[in-house]
């Protein structure tokens, strides 16, 4: 590097910057040879190889494996409101341009997708909710959620208060505590309540954005619901973690005969509910509390088959690569047992949400589960998360959401 940097230098092991230099942005703990100086934790550092050519600038954290998270690779780049803002606008006009005018509850920043590493914006009609797990996002957050509420906000969101959803556990891995509750932005006063509705498909929900899932809604199923809908219409359906009741309330929405929507949670099962009643769909659905493997189970044991289209969309089964084959004989038992459910040629819906689960194990899963259940899978569409969740091809990560449909045939 010829010229003089601001930044402090880390140089980077061979096998580092080849990593690199395929594109994917992060640096571990073990590819970094040396760093210069002594840099705060979340600070920006350059990562340059053994050589001293420069691969990027990104944030150091120094309690995780991740050791830097690259934010750019171009070396003429400042990190100022400018920049920053430019990289919200970019974000938000991929959104815009992806999901046309189905904006109202889109994901805004996907993380490393975005190039935003550890963040994740979700908007919920005129609520933002955040959940950051890298260290130097959560040092530049007071620059940056303004600037998000701003960009939005020129566009007429109307966005009126940011929630922080930062009780994941990983947070510890970057040296950070657990916590949620209003960001403050100065203009903004704090919303009264952390329950927003927004429409979604046509449909309203309510969504709790203290208390629901992740950030109170799972958006990336979006399109996956509308492919349910199509083939829902009089059909008995059984929704399996149902969370707010989103498959559930597509299906009865495309004309379902009945839909009975499950999950172990009280409080999901209330909201799913409500979402019913705000739909005027009750009259064809009900709401069972209950634990999915046990209920189907119950179901077998009593040797009806009361349901031609079962949907599972069950939450992620291993979050490590330690855990993917004991995760794996938990999607055959409970695919396996969903599909012996159900008659002669009827529909069923799956997905796993799990980056770990990769999508080859998880059909050849699907293969050992249908032989188990002693029938044939006749794909109808495989897919993935919505655009709004974009995939970055060197980044693999971002690749997490596998979605099938199929009809279940006899042999």
């Amino acid at each position: 590097m010829k010229t003089q940097r601001e930044f402090p230098k880390c140089t980077i092991t061979a096998k580092g910057t080849r990593w690199v230099e395929g594109g994917h942005p992060w640096i571990y703990e073990a590819e970094v040879f040396s760093i210069d100086g002594d840099p705060e934790n979340g600070a920006l550092v350059d990562a340059v190889s053994e050589k001293g050519k420069y691969l990027g600038t990104g944030f150091l954290s120094l309690r995780s494996k991740i050791r830097i998270r690259l934010v750019s690779r171009n070396a003429n780049d400042r990190f100022d409101t400018a920049f920053w803002k430019r990289r919200i606008r970019y974000a938000w006009d991929y959104r815009k341009a992806v999901m046309g005018n189905d904006i109202g509850a889109c994901r805004v920043i996907f993380g490393e997708a975005d190039a935003f590493p550890g963040l994740t914006v979700d908007r919920f009609g005129d609520i933002l909710v955040t959940q950051t797990l890298s260290i130097g996002v959560e040092r530049i957050k007071p620059l940056l959620f303004p600037l998000i509420v701003e960009v939005l906000n020129e566009d007429g969101a109307g966005i009126r208060g940011v929630y922080e959803r930062n009780d994941a556990a990983i947070r510890a891995l970057e040296g950070m505590e657990q916590g949620k509750g209003w960001f403050l932005i100065e203009g903004l006063p704090t919303p009264e309540s952390t329950v927003t509705a927004i429409v979604e498909n046509g449909i309203e929900y309510l969504v709790d954005v203290e208390n629901g899932q992740k950030t109170g809604f799972f958006l990336d199923q979006k399109y996956n619901r509308l492919a349910v809908r199509r083939i829902a219409k009089d059909r008995n359906v059984l929704d399996c973690f149902t969370h707010t009741g989103s498959f559930a309330l597509n299906a009865a929405a495309g004309g379902a005969a009945h839909v009975t929507a499950v999950d172990i949670s009280e409080t999901a099962i209330a909201m799913a509910r409500a979402n019913a009643v705000r739909n005027g769909l009750t009259d064809r659905m009900d709401f069972v509390t209950a634990d999915v493997f046990d209920l189907l189970t119950e179901l077998l044991n009593a040797g009806k088959k009361p349901y031609d289209l079962i949907i599972l969309d069950p939450p992620a089964f291993t979050k490590s690569r330690r855990t993917v084959q004991s995760a794996e004989r938990g999607y055959r038992e409970i695919n396996s047992a969903a599909l012996k459910l159900l008659p002669p040629g009827g529909y069923f819906a799956t997905a796993s949400c799990s980056h770990f689960m990769p999508t080859e194990l998880f059909e050849k899963m699907l293969l050992r589960a249908a032989s188990d259940a002693g029938v044939q899978l006749k794909q109808i569409e495989q897919r993935q998360q919505a655009p709004d969740h974009p995939i970055l091809w060197n980044v693999p990560e971002t690749d997490y959401l596998k979605f099938y449909l199929f009809q279940a045939v006899r042999n």
